[in-house]
């Protein structure tokens, strides 16, 4: 069964080069993209596998991955890294994601037409069978998983409290959680000698 951790062949491509660093530091790949544009970007979004990250835990995955980028050299020319939490309104990207978070409002896209429609918005009604349950205006329908495109959380204020709640339970105020979205690391990549310079303080 695969997974919507990294779709294009180029990411995963990717995590397969950073999967065993990032597991080997006690934490899970969420989701990989290379973002092109006017600037490359390599997002990355990690994990404890009880959930949750913080954001010495992002820097940590960052100098080891920079390092792992170094001795790779996987992607051409010029890029930066991104590595983050999944955010509150987190992408659910595993078929455990969607079993974790039963009773949550999310958004799915199809690959496929399924009864005429990609989109599905509704609340999550655990996973049946490799089947994603979802209740949406119609009733419960099952989604095969092997279709979903892409998935994510429905930010409401319900799961945005309940997220205060835990990181309050875990010693932290909400004053603790700003600047918190990603560490990023600039890598400039030499396209003559296919060689990298990471410059883990530059962000």
């Amino acid at each position: 069964m695969a997974d919507l951790i990294a779709k294009a062949a180029i990411d995963r491509r990717l995590a397969g080069i950073v999967t065993p660093t990032i597991e080997g530091l006690g934490f899970e790949l969420v989701r990989l993209r290379l973002m092109s544009g006017k600037k490359t970007t390599l997002q990355i979004m990690a994990e404890r596998p009880e959930g949750g990250i913080e954001v010495e835990d992002c820097a940590r995955i960052s100098r080891a991955v920079s390092a792992v980028l170094d001795v790779e050299d996987p992607v051409a020319g010029e890029y930066s890294l991104e590595v983050s939490s999944p955010g509150i309104d987190r992408p659910l990207t595993r078929l455990k994601d969607f079993e974790r978070y039963d009773g949550y409002e999310v958004k799915i896209e199809t690959a496929e037409l399924i009864d005429g429609r990609r989109r599905f918005k509704g609340m999550l009604e655990g996973v049946e069978d490799g089947e994603v349950l979802i209740a949406i205006q119609e009733g419960t329908i099952g989604l095969d998983f092997d279709l979903i495109a892409d998935a994510k959380l429905v930010l409401t204020d319900e799961l945005i409290a309940e997220s205060l709640a835990a990181r309050k339970a875990q010693g932290f105020e909400p004053e603790d959680l700003e600047g918190f979205d990603e560490i990023e690391t600039d890598d400039d990549t030499s396209a003559d000698t296919g060689t990298s310079d990471t410059d883990e303080e530059r962000t």
